[in-house]
């Protein structure tokens, strides 16, 4: 069985971070690992607080995964500190790990920042040159290309740009706002639009995560980035039309995101 690492942060709802990754791991066929790089007091309205684990300790479970059960993809989500980001960078470095996907989550849907200004710097500096692929949203993308995203011709500029800066293939994501359910993959030189329908279906907590879950999944397993987002964004579709509902909350969010066994792709 392949395996793959989550390092990012816990969501405690359940639908997001590390909790969504692995459960989207083991949906794809592969055996999920984490290492937890925060604590985090959310729900599918909001994050509350943030509470970030020692760099040493995060070294500590990155080690010990890589000295036991090598992964054969790392998925990257979650981490709000330049520390941080730089013993990842070292260790995975130091491993010479393979099919790093990095989902540079800085805002969460529900508006609540994620990252500190100068782990952004460090994330562009160590992290993102060590990855194979990138999956920002659009406002992570502005972040990452220093630009304005409005329309398709935007994003296929901005992708090119962060793919030329950092030496690694970016899967832009449109989203609603954008660019309906349609992503864009740009590769070495090349780019490929991946069509989705629009589903309306408002628990949409974790999708980000669980995304770049499913590619570093498939990815694992072998197949190439193109199969991967394909198969990946077919499993997201497939969850998000079972219309799950888990609940009453009070944000537009107010039900959580969950996959289940009959829509493993």
């Amino acid at each position: 069985m392949k395996t793959a690492l989550s390092i990012a942060g816990s969501d405690c709802s359940g639908g997001a971070g590390i909790q969504a990754d692995l459960k989207a791991m083991i949906m794809n066929g592969v055996y999920g690992m984490s290492a937890i790089t925060a604590l985090t007091a959310q729900n599918t309205t909001g994050v509350t607080g943030i509470s970030e684990v020692d760099p040493d300790f995060l070294k500590e479970q990155i080690d010990a995964i890589f000295t036991d059960i090598r992964p054969d993809a790392v998925k990257i989500g979650m981490v709000s500190s330049g520390k941080l980001i730089e013993v990842i960078a070292e260790r995975l470095s130091h491993y010479e790990a393979k099919n790093i996907v990095v989902d540079p989550v800085m805002v969460a849907t529900s508006g609540s920042n994620l990252m500190e200004s100068e782990a952004v710097v460090t994330l562009k500096d160590k992290l993102l040159p060590l990855a194979t692929l990138v999956t920002p949203n659009i406002y992570e993308a502005e972040v990452l290309s220093a630009m304005t995203i409005k329309d398709k011709e935007d994003m296929i500029v901005a992708a090119k740009l962060i793919s030329e800066t950092y030496g690694c293939a970016v899967l832009l994501k449109g989203g609603h706002s954008i660019n309906d359910a349609n992503d864009l993959l740009y590769k070495n030189g090349e780019m490929k639009w991946f069509y989705g329908k629009r589903i309306n279906n408002p628990n949409t907590h974790g999708t980000g995560c669980t995304l770049s879950s499913a590619i570093a999944s498939n990815l694992a397993k072998g197949y190439d980035i193109e199969t991967a987002v394909q198969k990946a964004k077919d499993y997201i579709s497939g969850a998000l039309e079972a219309m799950l509902d888990l609940g009453k909350g009070s944000g537009p969010m107010n039900h959580g995101f969950d996959l289940s066994g009959e829509f493993k792709i």
